[in-house]
């Protein structure tokens, strides 16, 4: 029990999981939205809330709010394994399919919590996949700068505050997200040592 890592109920997790040797963990359209669904599915049956998200070719990021301390790493475990088993069967190949353990940064406060935010949702245009955050459908961009409709992605409290109504909201973030973050920020999201946990799963 010595190495189990607990997260605080009630505070946001920024969690990163790469493919092994950076390979691809999506190959098509169905591949994204088999991943996605067990994603949805896995943070209902844990108790997690899903705020944000985007999919890569080789890695996926998201924004969630654990709601009891195992939470998380139970979520993560069940898209893990299921997904894996998914992708092995679909591409006829064996092995893990991730490297390593995700990666899991508590989120401190609220100007880290949105900076994170943007930073997820331009992953796409720093990758140059796309130019504007809107043209990449593997994202929660759409659910926060233009309202579009989830069953499942849950609106946290510092976005709400963006706005007294949901066009305000949209209004804001479109313009917040339309700012590239700069190189400090970039550098605060990708190493913030002092506030990052370990994760077992």
């Amino acid at each position: 029990m010595a190495n189990l890592r607990i997260y605080l109920p009630g505070m946001s997790v920024h969690v990163i999981r790469r493919g092994n040797n950076r390979g691809a963990i999506v190959r098509d359209d169905i591949d994204y939205r088999v991943l996605l669904n067990f994603v949805e599915h896995a943070a209902a049956d844990r108790g997690v809330s899903v705020h944000g998200y985007v999919v890569m070719t080789n890695h996926y990021h998201l924004i969630l709010t654990p709601h009891e301390s195992r939470a998380l790493p139970r979520m993560m475990k069940t898209i893990g394994e299921r997904y894996t088993h998914y992708y092995n069967r679909k591409y006829d190949r064996i092995g893990t399919l991730w490297s390593g353990r995700y990666r899991g940064i508590v989120i401190a406060d609220e100007l880290y919590w949105l900076t994170c935010l943007r930073y997820i949702e331009q992953n796409p245009v720093r990758a140059n996949m796309v130019t504007t955050p809107d043209q990449y459908p593997w994202s929660s961009y759409a659910f926060h700068a233009k309202g579009d409709c989830s069953k499942w992605l849950m609106m946290h409290d510092v976005y709400l505050a963006l706005g007294s109504t949901p066009e305000r909201r949209q209004v804001a973030y479109r313009a917040i997200c339309g700012v590239q973050l700069t190189d400090p920020e970039l550098v605060n999201q990708r190493h913030p040592a002092p506030l990052e946990i370990p994760v077992a799963v």
